[in-house]
């Protein structure tokens, strides 16, 4: 059976176009989440799809980084499933054979070179911050809310808009830290 697992990294990114491409491949079962990449902890559909193959099935995927975005997370994944007799096929990435000793070769080098741009993404985003630092424009975060001041604004009297006023925060935060 051919089992596809799809990922895309945030909530307002869709998964249409890779789940499109698994239906196509002639994937049976689908497995899909909204989930950063970064790491493999709290990836349940990944978890659940690594549960789901049996012996003789293969994980399909569109592209190496939708699986894992380290070589270490990606090595650790098809060792799990070459336990379970599960072959692994990408579908960008033709030739991606893991049963074969060039097919392995290959998943090590696509492995090292996905994680190689991760990295110089990091270092360009990086280096746009530390330049919008320096020119000063860059705010950084949002100021995090301290509960124990919004409840003390509360307990004044203080409506939710005027808190948000004074904090400098979102109504929405107001309410959040009061819970609800």
């Amino acid at each position: 059976m051919l089992v596809g697992y799809a990922r895309v990294s945030s909530v307002g990114q869709s998964l249409e176009v890779q789940l499109e491409a698994l239906t196509a491949a002639g994937c049976e079962k689908l497995f899909s989440e909204k989930r950063s990449g970064t790491s493999t902890d709290g990836r349940d559909a990944l978890s659940d799809a690594l549960s789901f193959v049996r012996d003789g099935d293969t994980l399909v995927v569109t592209r190496l980084d939708r699986l894992a975005r380290s070589a270490g997370d990606l090595h650790n994944i098809v060792k799990q499933l070459t336990a379970k007799q599960v072959s692994f096929q990408c579908l960008q990435q033709a030739g991606m054979d893991t049963t074969s000793s060039t097919g392995k070769l290959l998943l090590g080098v696509l492995a090292s070179i996905a994680e190689f741009e991760a990295d110089i993404r990091r270092e360009r985003q990086r280096e746009g911050i530390d330049r919008a630092k320096a020119a000063g424009v860059y705010k950084g975060r949002k100021p995090t809310v301290d509960p124990a001041a919004v409840r003390a604004l509360r307990d004044e009297g203080l409506g939710g808009s005027e808190i948000a006023k004074r904090l400098g925060i979102g109504r929405a935060s107001v309410y959040r830290a009061l819970g609800g």
